[in-house]
């Protein structure tokens, strides 16, 4: 069509303003944000004037987000190291293949900590678009304890088990305490069978001799678990469904807090849980995709 038209095939004239940043100087920033995704505007702005171009910030966005490239939120994700990765991505080989019945008789369980006010600050950096969760795309975090309100739960592809709130700082005899009297009665009324699975992570307190010789006394199976992984437990997705409920409903103080979240642990159906189990294996090919690193949960 153009040869018909212009008798050529080269590039025609365009209308509007000429690109601000030459290919060469796209190459620069584009190298440096893969490179380093932390890379600020400002750095970018000095990396082009000692290159000798001057450009304006929202030329180094506009230029980026036509290279695929935004700029977000840094994910906050558990550290890893070598041994965390070797371990979750045998975990996850080793379960690939396990029916769905087997986690579906699993009681999920964890601790999490729900803020009354505030927000943690956050980083941003430039990625593509599916990018999020590469480890240069994200924040290490260490687990900590706590926050305005903490509570533990549990929970199985049958719905929610026990939720209560832990209101002094959790030690081992603590936590054995919390199983002893919230485990087996979710677990009754969840209408497990026989032979369930307990989950719990590898904190020091899970993992303590003490809490090890009370769950074999009390002959509970316990499923061994890798350390850093919260993306392989399903309880996650439920502590964010159950933070999103609370903030709708925007409590004012600490004992709206704490009956906000038992109302709303109550009211999350039977089916998102099932879901979220029937789903496992995705989280398990996930992670061997992902090479051990941390996906998306």
């Amino acid at each position: 069509m153009k040869w018909k038209t212009y008798k050529t095939t080269d590039n025609l004239p365009r209308s509007g303003a000429p690109r601000k940043i030459s290919p060469r100087g796209v190459k620069i920033i584009t190298r440096t944000v893969s490179k380093n995704p932390r890379t600020t505007r400002g750095d970018l702005v000095n990396d082009l004037q000692r290159a000798g171009t001057k450009v304006t910030k929202p030329t180094i966005s506009n230029t980026l987000r036509r290279q695929g490239l935004k700029s977000c939120s840094a994910r906050r994700v558990p550290l890893l190291k070598l041994v965390h990765v070797q371990a979750r991505l045998k975990f996850a080989r080793e379960h690939l293949d396990d029916p769905d019945e087997d986690w579906e008789n699993v009681i999920w369980s964890d601790e999490t900590k729900i803020e009354l006010f505030g927000k943690n600050s956050t980083r941003r950096v430039w990625r593509t678009k599916n990018a999020e969760l590469h480890p240069k795309n994200t924040i290490p975090t260490v687990k900590h304890g706590g926050g305005n309100i903490m509570l533990w739960g549990c929970f199985s592809a049958k719905g929610p088990g026990r939720l209560i709130r832990v209101k002094e700082r959790m030690n081992g005899a603590m936590y054995r305490e919390i199983l002893s009297e919230n485990l087996l009665p979710s677990a009754r009324a969840l209408k497990m069978k026989r032979g369930w699975v307990f989950q719990h992570d590898n904190d020091p307190k899970h993992t303590a001799r003490a809490t090890k010789e009370w769950l074999r006394k009390k002959h509970f199976k316990v499923l061994e678990w890798p350390s850093q992984s919260p993306d392989l437990n399903p309880i996650e997705n439920l502590w964010r469904e159950l933070k999103v409920r609370v903030a709708q409903r925007q409590p004012q103080n600490i004992t709206a807090l704490e009956e906000i979240c038992m109302e709303e642990w109550a009211k999350i159906p039977a089916t998102v849980c099932e879901n979220l189990v029937k789903t496992y294996r995705k989280r398990l090919t996930s992670v061997i995709a992902n090479k051990g690193y941390i996906t998306k949960y």
